[in-house]
């Protein structure tokens, strides 16, 4: 017994005519009666009663005909199902931020905008540094992730750069650094971190944001000092709060602990990047996750 079977039989027992239900079914009577005639001798009993002006359904038929309904609307609502999964439009979308990614407006205006013009697409969100954001997505724990500068770029992973802003640096209030109303517009000299206390957000030894910024140090022969190395970008806004040292942020952050912490550039000169990054498996595009790949893209427009 097979899905054709039971449709060829569904339309012979609503039109009560096998001539009739061929012309319906785009084939011809004699195929028609020998499909009918195959599932009866694999049910092992009549399902029609043949008469010169058509059938109609035996007690077998008629329980037969319930059945055979339910079987083709379950199927039909599956492929249904699976078409739009195949589409984008329905699944499951895992997707990742480091807590710099999502103080961006971008990142929750992708994840709105998803919910809202692909309901049948279900989210799940999750939050965690970078280096394990993008192991996650390796190990495809993750369909993609939002982080800003990768610490690791494994070969399978693609890492698409959406958006970029620059890094500002984060002092305390009473910081020598932090100056005055007048002047906090003002880009700090990057001499003047020579021999400040530096907070990173990163795993030791690993590349990033911060490397980036240690690596133009040296280069113009300037020598902070590393009190402190974290996991999350607001344990170190947390940090420099509190006065144990000062950090760069990239410029979205700017807002938090803003009665605690100034926020000032850093010269042109410099060019300090914070980018907006979204990780995601080379071999994975297909489905929902092209469905979101293209909102992410064309909302980065949007802000860009």
């Amino acid at each position: 017994m097979d899905l054709r079977q039971l449709r060829y039989f569904v339309t012979v027992a609503e039109t009560g005519h096998m001539t009739r239900a061929a012309a319906l079914l785009g084939i011809q009577q004699p195929p028609l009666s020998q499909q009918i005639k195959a599932l009866e001798q694999q049910l092992g009993l009549p399902l029609l009663q043949r008469h010169p002006k058509g059938v109609s359904l035996t007690d077998g038929g008629r329980l037969l005909l319930v059945e055979a309904r339910r079987l083709l609307q379950d199927f039909g609502e599956m492929r249904e199902r699976m078409e739009r999964l195949a589409s984008g439009q329905q699944g499951l979308l895992s997707v990742g931020f480091t807590s710099s990614a999502a103080a961006h407006a971008y990142t929750p205006a992708v994840l709105r905008a998803c919910r809202s013009r692909h309901p049948g697409i279900a989210l799940t969100l999750s939050e965690d540094n970078a280096a394990a954001l993008i192991e996650a997505v390796a190990k495809a724990r993750l369909h993609c992730a939002f982080v800003r500068v990768p610490v690791t770029r494994p070969d399978a992973l693609v890492f698409e750069t959406l958006l970029s802003e620059p890094a500002l640096l984060a002092v305390p209030l009473d910081h020598r650094l932090a100056g005055t109303a007048r002047n906090r517009h003002t880009a700090v000299p990057l001499a003047e971190l020579h021999g400040e206390a530096l907070i990173l957000v990163r795993r030791p030894g690993a590349a990033g944001l911060y490397a980036n910024l240690l690596s133009l140090c040296e280069r113009s022969g300037v020598q902070p000092r590393i009190a402190a190395e974290v996991e999350r970008m607001m344990t170190n806004l947390n940090l420099v709060a509190a006065g144990a040292g000062i950090s760069i942020v990239p410029a979205s952050m700017r807002g938090a602990h803003a009665h605690s912490i100034v926020y000032r550039p850093l010269p042109k000169n410099a060019a300090l990047q914070a980018p907006l990054t979204l990780v995601y498996r080379q071999a994975d595009q297909l489905g929902t996750m092209a469905s979101f790949l293209n909102l992410a893209r064309e909302i980065a427009l949007e802000h860009a």
